[in-house]
């Protein structure tokens, strides 16, 4: 009870600013509900996997029949889990590795992508409604979006430069809305473990053809281990106008801000006395108190889309979006401050025709941003810019040049043919020293094809197979990383990735099973290396071999509306990695055949879910990691781990408008001592930010469906 009491105090945690929001909010609702005509339907939130229905490479098919090894990760997936991240959802798909080194600070790896990651999330192009949400400079500020911003995903395992430019590491494609437009409103509080507190507050108003929603959450916790205290606030406004049976427009603006602390890594013998401490105070270096080390950073986004049907054959998608960034970062050797604005485009033109058996489709459009950094670093004084170190502008440009046919043929074959042309040019003036003269580096058009085939081979098993090549140049993070050293000489990084499997559904769609094998050969990857003060810098390491197996298998026990338990679900995942370096020596050191850092040779993840006719529910989840490899020399490892959480709840309709959901959960039940997000190849063996511990939380959700009017 004492640990309950200390971690899990209800009444201490709620306060009357986030009671007045949600009051405030329900009376706005309302009213939009007496201005909003909407015709309600019942969202299918048990809809089987296979039947999902996918954007990645707009093919728009069927999970099931498309040719691409893709996770989908749906609502119901997402709410499994505590409501405050997605990084328990994304780790429970294979081939996924998302990491927290800290509250607020994620990275993301998808087929060993962290190496180049010490923070943040690159090499990963990520698009939030169809809006590039990654910048010019390849880096991409997740965490700058909330859980509620989070519909489904689609997440793009391989090269998906094709039809999404540079990249090696994968496509994430965020859906922030239903598929059924339902005004009304959604109002939630959770309250845990380490003070956690999330408020979240959505209204939806209008009819299917014209409407908006606007959502607000905030969130704030003092962190799992010292120095880890996080507070974000987001607010986005989106709206959609069908003006005409061939036209739609759409608007979306996202202001985010963000603070967390960063406590620094540890390294063995000082987490192994106390994992939960932040970094002390090392040579000339000041502890992660004293410099005041943190995140302040706040993001502005916005876009607007216009849909056009030029004929029932010939339709176009077009994105226009501003965004701008500032980022306040004091660190144990600076302070730096980023002032990131950016703006971009993409356009998509589809044509399709149907000849006899067999339809045709193409694809082509094009994607440009632009970006004016500047990038200035001040000496830390106790987290207040000190003297002028560095004084950078960063002028930074990329395009893509994309076109796609897809055939589907009788018998059920699929043939998917893609290219890209890819061109992306950087510019560094260095306006602290008066003599520098202005620095350039133009990456070369790169071409970046893929062809996969597809076929039905029986009624419910298909097979696919791919190919497809990868070019991705460096961030502009990498190529000005903290050392302030400019690395114009960092190469691309490029490969061929081979891939082929099955999916399949049985059982009158009650069981769907799907697994995937791929063979990835990647040239020149850029991996982080440690200066002696431990500042990250970058180098290409050679070649490396990354070969692998992704399963995962979902069955549906039985679906018996009219018995207590009216729905049972099983699900199960697992991958297998054997990735290494084929051709890299680091000075006089051979490290060719050593393992890659920061990926794990075997992963589990298991889910059970239980829904009973009066409402109770009930989530379990277990997974497991492999030993993960710290260095590129393996001489240390991060131990492997098992993790057990679980969420139970009562959902009920209260009314013919409204439904209450009640839940209480807990996560890491077995209260390992684990690293979640490991600083990779760290002078000193600092390797270490410990996850958080056994830890519980307790959420209260109310959803409001406005009547259809008359």
């Amino acid at each position: 009870m004492k640990i309950i009491n200390k971690r899990f105090n209800f009444a201490a945690q709620f306060n009357t600013n986030s009671m007045k929001k949600i009051i405030l909010t329900a009376f706005l609702v309302q009213y939009i509900c007496y201005v909003s005509f909407s015709q309600q339907q019942e969202n299918d939130s048990s809809k089987n996997l296979s039947e999902v229905i996918l954007k990645a490479y707009e093919q728009n098919r069927q999970l099931k029949a498309s040719s691409v090894a893709v996770n989908y990760i749906s609502q119901e997936q997402l709410q499994r889990f505590n409501n405050s991240n997605i990084l328990a959802a994304m780790n429970n798909t294979p081939g996924v590795r998302m990491e927290e080194r800290s509250p607020g600070s994620y990275r993301l790896n998808l087929r060993g992508s962290t190496l180049r990651s010490p923070f943040g999330v690159r090499n990963v192009k990520i698009y939030w409604d169809g809006i590039p949400f990654t910048d010019p400079g390849g880096n991409t500020y997740l965490n700058q979006l909330s859980f509620y911003n989070f519909n489904s995903l689609e997440v793009i395992k391989g090269p998906g430069g094709s039809l999404y430019g540079a990249g090696t590491g994968g496509v994430i494609l965020i859906h922030s809305q239903p598929e059924t437009w339902k005004a009304g409103a959604d109002m939630g509080y959770i309250v845990g473990s380490y003070n956690l507190n999330n408020v979240n507050a959505q209204v939806r108003g209008g009819t299917e053809d014209r409407n908006t929603i606007i959502n607000y959450s905030h969130l704030n916790s003092d962190g799992y281990r010292a120095h880890t205290a996080v507070r974000r606030d987001v607010i986005t406004w989106q709206s959609k106008i069908k003006s005409s049976e061939r036209q739609q427009l759409s608007a979306s603006f996202l202001y985010g801000d963000l603070y967390y602390q960063t406590p620094g890594a540890l390294n063995k013998t000082e987490f192994a006395a106390n994992p939960k401490a932040a970094r002390p105070a090392a040579g000339a270096f000041p502890s992660a108190d004293d410099a005041k080390a943190a995140i302040f950073q706040k993001t502005f986004l916005g876009g607007i889309t216009n849909d056009y049907s030029f004929t029932e054959n010939f339709e176009n998608t077009t994105t226009l979006y501003g965004a701008f960034s500032q980022i306040k970062n004091p660190t144990f050797r600076n302070y730096e401050r980023r002032m990131e604005p950016h703006f971009g485009g993409r356009t998509v033109f589809k044509w399709h025709h149907q000849f006899n058996t067999s339809t045709l489709q193409l694809v082509f459009g094009s994607e440009a941003q632009k970006g004016f950094f500047n990038t200035k670093t001040f000496k830390n004084n106790g987290g207040v810019p000190d003297s002028l170190l560095t004084d950078d502008d960063i002028n930074i440009w990329t395009y893509s040049v994309f076109g796609q046919a897809d055939l589907h043929l009788q018998h059920d074959w699929n043939i998917t043919a893609g290219v890209s042309i890819n061109k992306s040019s950087i510019t560094i003036t260095r306006l602290s020293s008066p003599s520098f003269i202005p620095v350039n580096r133009t990456y070369n058009n790169e071409w970046a094809p893929r062809v996969a085939l597809s076929k039905r081979i029986v009624s419910n098993l298909w097979l696919y197979g791919s190919v497809s090549k990868g070019f991705s140049p460096p961030t502009s993070q990498e190529i000005l990383p903290s050392t302030s050293v400019i690395s114009l000489g960092l190469n691309a990084e490029h490969g061929v990735n081979y891939e082929a499997g099955i999916k399949s559904s049985w059982l009158q769609q009650r069981l769907y099973v799907e697994v995937n094998a791929f063979y990835y050969q990647l040239k020149s990857a850029i991996v982080v290396r440690k200066d002696a003060g431990n500042a990250d810098y970058y180098v290409n390491a050679g070649s490396t071999k990354q070969r692998g197996i992704e399963s995962q298998a979902g069955y549906q026990i039985f679906e018996r509306k009219n018995s207590f338990v009216t729905n049972a679900r099983i699900g199960i995942s697992y991958t297998w990695n054997k990735f290494n370096y084929n051709d890299f020596k680091q000075s006089a050191t051979d490290l060719s055949g050593k393992q890659m850092p920061s990926v794990a040779p075997n992963t589990v993840a298991a889910t059970f879910d239980i829904v009973t006719k009066p409402g109770l529910y009930l989530n379990l989840s277990y997974f497991y990691s492999d030993p993960i490899a710290l260095n590129d020399a393996n001489t240390d490892f991060a131990s492997s781990y098992n993790l057990l959480g679980g969420k139970i709840g009562w959902r009920k309709t209260i009314s013919s408008s409204y439904v209450l959901n009640l839940f209480a959960g807990a996560d890491n039940l077995f209260d390992v001592t684990y690293s979640l997000g490991n600083d990779i190849n760290a002078t000193g063996g600092r390797y270490y930010n410990v996850a958080a511990g056994r830890n519980f939380y307790g959420g209260i959700a109310l959803n409001f469906n406005c009547k259809k009017s008359n």
